[in-house]
């Protein structure tokens, strides 16, 4: 089972609990939050593969959630939950830019399907959100829930942020990465400060890399990153 993150909003506190817990039991590593406020932060703290958003929520409803989210994020998928169930309500969710829209009471397998269903789209869209979480290029083994990249019985532990450019980079192996997807994936945000941070980033992985010469992170002018290796560094 893929261990997706899931971000999820919801202030009835039973069946947040319920919730959380029936997601966490299928795999997926899930957030709770009680209101529309803790629940931005969070979003803009971690990365998540999928949202799970109330629509009546005390501080910040759903919708104004979403509004935020897709200001600088449109891949992120947000599913609404709600006890509505005008058609008004539906539109409007679509039209803010949620992926799916589900009724309560709903079946928790009902739910977890459609979960599943976006995942999987999503995925195919976007090869960046794989889940595949352990590398082996070059000489090197490179573990990212570990944090841990390995080469000849040697371990670096990684940052967070590390980490999470290293996989996007080795998602995309001898293939580019655009500058400001990884930007917006990591970061949130593809800001000229967020561009110099994920620089100074690019720096660390290539000290951490330089030991192997088959291995290097090629600099594209104007457009982003490629992590090569094998013939195609030399």
């Amino acid at each position: 089972m893929a261990s997706f993150k899931i971000l999820l909003v919801e202030d009835d506190p039973n069946l947040g609990q319920i919730l959380h817990e029936y997601l966490s039991v299928k795999g997926y590593e899930t957030k709770l939050c009680r209101d529309g406020e803790e629940g931005l932060r969070a979003f803009k703290s971690d990365p998540y593969d999928l949202c799970l958003f109330d629509v009546m929520l005390p501080k910040k409803d759903g919708f104004s959630m979403a509004k935020e989210i897709r200001k600088n994020d449109s891949v992120t998928p947000i599913i609404f939950l709600t006890a509505k169930s005008m058609k008004e309500d539906t539109i409007e969710g679509f039209k803010i830019g949620g992926d799916d829209y589900i009724t309560k009471p709903f079946s928790m397998e009902e739910l977890l399907l459609r979960i599943q269903a976006i995942l999987r789209r999503t995925a195919e869209k976007n090869p960046q959100i794989s889940d595949q979480k352990e590398f082996e290029f070059g000489s090197f083994h490179f573990d990212y829930d570990k944090q841990v990249l390995s080469q000849s019985g040697n371990q670096t532990k990684l940052t967070s942020k590390e980490s999470e450019l290293l996989r996007l980079l080795c998602l995309h192996i001898n293939q580019p990465l655009d500058r400001s997807t990884a930007l917006k994936i990591i970061w949130r945000d593809d800001s000229y400060f967020n561009a110099r941070s994920m620089d100074v980033y690019i720096a660390k992985l290539r000290k951490h890399l330089k030991v192997d010469e088959t291995v290097q992170i090629m600099t594209l002018h104007g457009s982003g990153f490629k992590l090569i290796t094998d013939a195609q560094a030399g």
